[in-house]
């Protein structure tokens, strides 16, 4: 759903495994659950110095991207502070160089942005197939704010990439997305919203939480806290273009972005900025 638009298929598959465990500590690597049924930490990204995203991990999305998202991405939006990625939204007025007057598309008909944000991710320089994938942040949950993590396949052109939202928010829902191309070339689903009052709402937003994919040659399952919000079986996600190629059986590179409106973010004119999704530790495991 962080691609583009949902168009088609909206399945549901929403299977609770109990609750959090409670909070990780920073300087606690290993944690022994994740290194469990063979998994070791292949990759890892902790942002413990200070300054810009690292790029040997990192490089960026710049101007206007997707979704009729409001935000102008840039650079000096994301740095690491305290441990931390920052990725903050502003609202401040940014130019667009690409302005054409009368244009119809959206990305050359506004002749500036109201806000400024930032969206970093490995595409070029890290991918992988299968694996435990963790992430722990905090993310905002006012109107019009739309954090994500998420990945797409390294071949091919969405949504015949594949796309997989671990962690996405908008609106009052915590999401849980894995989309391939379905029928008439078009986008389709496997999704499970949660709304964010049902978790805790502010309370449960002012602390850090763990988000996690367990993918293999089987299946898909994305998890927050240890809770189970979708899981799909990879025989149901092959592209339905006659390629029979099945997405999720090629590398992704994974993506963390704060948006701000846009088709799904909501209305972010009476939020207060800045906006900020902190980031404490990205991790990869594999067997």
């Amino acid at each position: 759903m962080k691609k583009h638009l949902r168009q088609t298929l909206l399945l549901s598959c929403a299977i609770c495994i109990g609750l959090s465990a409670g909070a990780q500590q920073k300087k606690y690597p290993k944690p022994p659950a994740l290194l469990a049924n063979g998994y070791k930490l292949v990759w890892a990204e902790e942002f413990n110095s200070n300054g810009a995203p690292n790029p040997a991990n990192w490089t960026y999305e710049l101007g206007f991207e997707r979704n009729e998202e409001y935000q102008w991405y840039q650079r000096e939006n994301a740095w690491y502070e305290k441990g931390k990625l920052i990725l903050e939204a502003k609202r401040e007025k940014k130019a667009n160089p690409n302005f054409k007057e009368g244009s119809s598309d959206w990305k050359k008909k506004r002749r500036e942005a109201d806000y400024t944000s930032a969206s970093i991710k490995t595409q070029g320089l890290h991918s992988w197939l299968y694996g435990r994938f963790v992430m722990r942040g905090k993310i905002d949950i006012r109107d019009g704010i739309w954090p994500a993590w998420w990945t797409l396949g390294t071949k091919g052109s969405w949504p015949a990439t594949g796309e997989i939202d671990i962690m996405e928010y908008y609106r009052k829902k915590l999401l849980a997305n894995i989309a391939f191309m379905g029928a008439d070339r078009k986008d389709a689903w496997f999704s499970t919203e949660k709304n964010i009052d049902s978790l805790g709402g502010q309370a449960w937003a002012d602390q850090f939480h763990i988000w996690r994919m367990d993918w293999d040659e089987n299946s898909i399952a994305l998890y927050v806290d240890n809770q189970l919000l979708n899981k799909v079986s990879l025989n149901q996600l092959v592209n339905q273009n006659g390629t029979n190629i099945n997405p999720f059986k090629q590398p992704h590179y994974m993506l963390l972005d704060l948006a701000i409106g846009g088709k799904q973010g909501g209305d972010p004119s009476k939020t207060t900025f800045p906006a900020r999704f902190e980031v404490d530790y990205v991790r990869v495991y594999q067997k």
